[in-house]
């Protein structure tokens, strides 16, 4: 039977109890800077990166070489203007050794509209993958999606170039042969994920619908791997992991929110002492 293993503070701290290369996927989403002042102090944009690169360092320590890191996080607008705090951490952590693998974007599908003097609402959100080395743990069949509506028009009439490799233009390295689809009807996705924010709250002030980590645990992970969110908030990615047979474990701040997720957990006799 899998278990969750909850932890009570700052997970600068808390994280110190967590083993050395233990952690298979770590997906987490911490307070936005300028956000969520009341429960978790609200971090300036000038200070975020300073705040935020000790706990990625205490991340690279658990997570396990073969493992991956997921960051859902976004940089507010200060005067008028994008603030480069998310910028800043993926540079750091470069230095610090992280590998910058991949950005998903998350399309909000049920994002309402609205604008400022100079911009619109934004209906998306970033998650970029780190690793800690180039060959890690990744389930691609996991994913795959009915090919979709392209498909028909697409595939009808194929030209030459779609029958052999076309080869990339600008010589990275890859290219493509679209006549490889022809017959299929699964296929990878891509990294736009379309999925509707989390509009019941659980009485949480920033709750990550239930979709969005189960994907990444999908992809990331196999049964009795262990799933690691250090701002766990309402438990999303807790309840996600164990109830696709995943170990798990929870760091949160805020009492109160951890009070309650121990409870939901005790309730299912899922709570590792």
């Amino acid at each position: 039977m899998t278990q969750a293993r909850l932890l009570l503070g700052d997970c600068r701290e808390q994280l110190e109890s967590v083993k050395s290369d233990s952690v298979d996927l770590i997906v987490t989403s911490p307070p936005y800077a300028n956000q969520r002042a009341a429960t978790y102090g609200g971090i300036k944009p000038d200070d975020y990166a300073a705040w935020f690169l000790p706990i990625a360092d205490e991340l690279q320590r658990v997570l396990k070489p073969t493992g991956t890191f997921i960051l859902n996080i976004k940089e507010p607008a200060v005067n008028g203007e994008r603030h480069t705090c998310v910028l800043e951490i993926i540079l750091e952590m470069r230095k610090r050794g992280w590998l910058w693998t991949e950005e998903f974007v998350w399309h909000k599908k049920n994002c309402y509209p609205g604008k400022w003097p100079n911009r619109f609402r934004d209906a998306w959100e970033r998650l970029l993958q780190f690793n800690k080395q180039r060959k890690f743990k990744m389930n691609q069949q996991s994913v795959m999606v009915p090919v979709g509506d392209w498909y028909e028009n697409r595939m009808r009439n194929l030209s030459e170039t779609d029958r052999v490799r076309d080869e990339s233009k600008v010589g990275s390295g890859f290219g493509k042969k679209v006549e490889n689809w022809l017959g299929r009807e699964m296929v990878y996705p891509t990294n736009v994920l379309h999925g509707a924010t989390e509009c019941g709250n659980r009485q949480h002030s920033a709750v990550f619908p239930y979709w969005l980590p189960e994907w990444f645990i999908e992809l990331f992970t196999d049964p009795g791997d262990v799933v690691l969110d250090p701002f766990a908030g309402s438990g999303t990615a807790i309840f996600a992991a164990l109830a696709m047979g995943r170990n798990a474990i929870g760091v949160e701040l805020y009492e109160p929110y951890f009070k309650k997720l121990q409870s939901a957990l005790e309730q299912r006799t899922q709570l590792a002492i």
